[in-house]
């Protein structure tokens, strides 16, 4: 294991650099929103779009945040700070500090419902039931009990008993596990899907691409999906990368990260609609697609039960890989900042964050019912003021930083690992991240905000 920075780790594997930085772009966006956000806008032709913004968008900023994060060696905040003495650049960082608070609040609020699904998947609470039945379980889970604090403290728990064991033999050891288990699942789902009668329906409705479907808001939507699902603009790649090996190749990583986390997406997509288009559901059904309509699926199958605790064990450990990264960039800045310890930052961070958390998971009981801000709750606060604000906001200054100031030659240095690697790419790397990127992030953030709508 290397060590920079006196105690500082780093990541011991090649495949562990790849299971960590991938397991923080797989999760939920790639199997509860892509599917839905898929069958909303028309099937295959949405999926040619993203895959255009993946190679276009979100691999240049992605490479953007790895040559912030191993060229400083520190959390975002500090990063930024040691690249840019004496410049408010610093202030990004800051910005994708709070943003991992936001989103562990509410993003565990979700990963602890995975929690309430698998026990009901196993106490046979989901067997037998109607869709309204189902529809009614998910709204008096959310809305009328305590047992989503129950989950969320739980799943907070779990992703601080990793944290709090370090780089390699936390993070790494952790997802070197679980990402292969979550492969294996996956899988073993696409295959179950595929015999369902009438199963071909929702691969060619995946595959065939029907370009007239394709409008500004589905543009849109794919471009935000890259942008959610990669991790991007909110210090994690960031964070990560500053415990990357100064050998590693940042091109082939980030592409090895892409193609993971675009191909759990599609295995997803190949799991769910087979089954949506075999019991004839609305492949557009939204996000309750996941916690209401595919149970009630799995229970027409035979065998239904099973695979209904596979389908939430896999929305768990996606979930999971997604929560690590998240803490590990408020820990990091914790230690490195604040100077503590590690097991001190990890159960300070934990502690903060679940009092945001729970306002968040509450959000929907009588207790906090009545607390809103121009309509949302805490929670629908919280998604909206990180996935439309601080998270394009953060790619935005990210790529400008980048491009413009940090520059051409430092950055070549950084990809090029210092002229030991080919890196003919570069120039249209930096159109990218000087022109293209820019305005498309933008464009999501105005979007986001209601300033602009296409």
């Amino acid at each position: 294991m290397e060590k920079q920075q006196g105690s500082r780790e780093s990541f011991a594997t090649k495949f562990g650099v790849i299971a960590a930085t991938a397991g923080s772009a797989v999760g939920l966006g790639n199997i509860w929103r892509f599917p839905y956000l898929t069958g909303e806008n028309g099937g295959a032709a949405f999926l040619v779009v993203y895959l255009a913004f993946v190679v276009a968008i979100g691999i240049p900023v992605m490479l953007s945040e790895f040559v912030i994060g191993r060229s400083a060696r520190q959390n975002p905040y500090g990063a930024f700070r040691k690249l840019a003495p004496g410049k408010p650049w610093y202030l990004v960082g800051l910005m994708g500090v709070a943003a991992a608070f936001m989103i562990l609040a509410f993003y565990t609020t979700v990963a602890g419902w995975t929690l309430e699904y698998i026990y009901q998947a196993i106490t046979g609470g989901l067997t037998g039931k109607s869709g309204p039945q189902l529809s009614d379980m998910y709204t008096q889970f959310r809305d009328g009990s305590w047992r989503p604090v129950i989950w969320f403290f739980l799943f907070m728990g779990m992703t601080s008993g990793i944290i709090v064991f370090g780089v390699k033999k936390g993070i790494e050891k952790s997802t070197v596990i679980l990402m292969p288990v979550l492969f294996i699942i996956l899988v073993i789902l696409g295959i179950r899907s595929l015999t369902l009668p009438g199963a071909m329906e929702g691969i060619r409705f995946l595959f065939r691409p029907d370009f007239s479907k394709i409008d500004s808001s589905a543009i849109l939507a794919a471009l935000g999906q890259v942008f959610f699902s990669m991790s991007i603009g909110m210090g994690t790649l960031i964070t990560y990368a500053s415990y990357f090996p100064k050998k590693d190749n940042l091109l082939g990583t980030s592409f090895s990260v892409a193609l993971t986390d675009t191909f759990v997406a599609l295995l997803a997509g190949i799991a769910i609609f087979p089954a949506v288009f075999s019991f004839h559901i609305e492949p557009g059904f939204g996000p309750g697609l996941v916690f209401v309509t595919l149970p009630g699926i799995f229970q027409q199958m035979p065998g239904g039960s099973f695979f209904a605790l596979l389908f939430f064990v896999l929305l768990a450990l996606a979930a999971l890989t997604s929560t690590i990264s998240v803490l590990e960039v408020i820990v990091a800045f914790f230690t490195e900042e604040l100077k503590m310890s590690r097991k001190a930052a990890t159960w300070t961070a934990a502690g903060t964050v679940s009092i945001l958390g729970l306002m968040s998971t509450l959000a929907w009981n009588p207790l906090m019912k009545g607390i809103t801000l121009f309509g949302k709750n805490v929670f629908e606060i919280l998604d909206f003021t990180s996935a439309n604000i601080l998270l394009p906001a953060g790619g935005f200054f990210i790529v400008l930083f980048v491009a413009w100031f940090f520059g051409r030659e430092k950055a070549s240095a950084e990809l090029s690992n210092d002229g030991a690697l080919k890196a003919g790419y570069i120039p249209f790397y930096m159109f990218l991240i000087r022109f293209i990127a820019p305005v498309a992030l933008a464009i999501i953030f105005l979007n986001g905000i209601g300033l602009l709508r296409l």
